[in-house]
């Protein structure tokens, strides 16, 4: 299945010059969303998951169906103020801005083969920051895996050192 029919590119969105890759045709499309999941979840196999986790917002969609697959937790990365108990922290920056994450304190432990799934890869900054938080925490993260990677940004080359998988790459570029 090509993956690359489901993915909607909008220009100028949220920024002028941005070339947004909306992935909701994809979640839309029952038979798509079941292959990427699929493929995601081989991967996460493979990576020897303990756990999986996910970033807010799009990150969920791809990392709670994953972890439920391969019969794994799930762990939620959220923006300030979602998570009730004491959290880590990551600040990190964005394509287009720079955002803080959190994670719950207790929901890795020392260990623990850890593999996030997230949407999309740009610059790397999510990724990099769940990462950071992950270690700090005592895991060891055993792989990404994105559905879309963006090579023309650094992201993809700056996050191989942690085994980074991405179904599709894409070299679509700013203007």
């Amino acid at each position: 299945m090509r993956l690359e029919d489901y993915i909607a590119t909008v220009p100028d969105w949220p920024l002028k010059g941005v070339q947004f890759q909306d992935i909701t045709p994809l979640l839309q499309d029952g038979e798509a969303y079941n292959y990427a999941i699929e493929q995601m979840a081989k991967l996460a196999i493979e990576m020897k998951a303990d756990v999986v986790v996910g970033p807010e917002s799009r990150g969920f969609m791809f990392a709670c169906p994953v972890a439920n697959k391969i019969g794994k937790g799930f762990v939620p990365v959220r923006k300030k103020g979602k998570l009730p108990r004491e959290t880590v922290s990551y600040t990190y920056e964005l394509e287009y801005g720079t955002d803080t994450l959190f994670m719950h304190k207790d929901s890795i432990k020392k260990g623990q083969r850890v593999v996030i799934c997230d949407d999309i890869v740009a610059i790397g900054g999510t990724l990099n920051a769940t990462a950071k938080m992950i270690e700090e925490l005592g895991g060891v993260v055993a792989g990404m895996i994105c559905l879309i990677g963006l090579t023309s940004l650094p992201g993809v080359k700056k996050l191989e050192k942690y085994n980074l998988k991405c179904l599709m790459l894409n070299d679509v570029k700013d203007d």
